[in-house]
């Protein structure tokens, strides 16, 4: 929490115990609740006012940036940390389930990833069809699936143990093989299946 209240007060040029930092992190006190934080949310706290709102959203944005991937540089998946690196940027403060594709190649290069369900707090609709389609229509070898939870612990459910096991089955049926489903959690945190030895 000081760590928070300090780089806040950097940002904002203001004291780390004065009025407008207090507010922030009693307003937004998880690192989650801030990096999802709207201007419109940030200008009702007492003297931020458009141009502060918009020069902390920029700053939030800069550090999902930050720590996403390169764009141009060809991603090869070699591990789960490969997988939690390539997503955890723009996954891992989701206020709600997440659910995305991962295609690869042959070599295990990323193809594609792209998001197919968006759920509410505790789980995500996903449906086999639409999961294929996307790894077929991009002629993918192989596909990793990935999600987040919002509580920040990765432990996965039951109903995510039996999507998988589904997944898992039809991607038999069609010849693509499916290598791993991960959970995102909060600081870094991930549970890979196939480490887990769920698949």
């Amino acid at each position: 929490m000081n760590t928070m209240r300090h780089l806040l007060a950097g940002c904002l040029r203001e004291e780390p115990n004065g009025y407008m930092v207090t507010e922030l992190v009693n307003s937004f006190p998880t690192v989650q609740d801030l990096m999802n934080a709207s201007e419109d949310e940030l200008k009702l706290i007492r003297g931020i006012g458009a141009v502060k709102a918009r020069q902390l959203t920029a700053i939030l944005e800069f550090v999902k940036k930050v720590n996403a991937p390169v764009a141009d540089k060809r991603v090869i998946i070699r591990s789960p940390q490969d997988v939690c690196n390539l997503v955890r940027s723009d996954m891992e403060y989701l206020q709600t389930e997440h659910f995305r594709v991962v295609g690869l190649s042959t070599k295990h290069h990323v193809l594609f990833q792209e998001t197919v369900s968006q759920g509410t707090l505790d789980a995500s609709l996903v449906h086999c069809r639409e999961v294929f389609k996307l790894l077929i229509k991009r002629a993918s070898a192989s596909a990793i699936f990935v999600h987040n939870h919002p509580s920040g612990d990765p432990t996965p459910s039951p109903e995510d143990i039996e999507l998988t096991r589904k997944l898992v089955e039809a991607g038999k049926l069609l010849g693509i093989q499916v290598l791993d489903h991960v959970i995102i959690g909060r600081s870094s945190k991930y549970i890979s299946f196939k480490e887990q030895q769920i698949i």
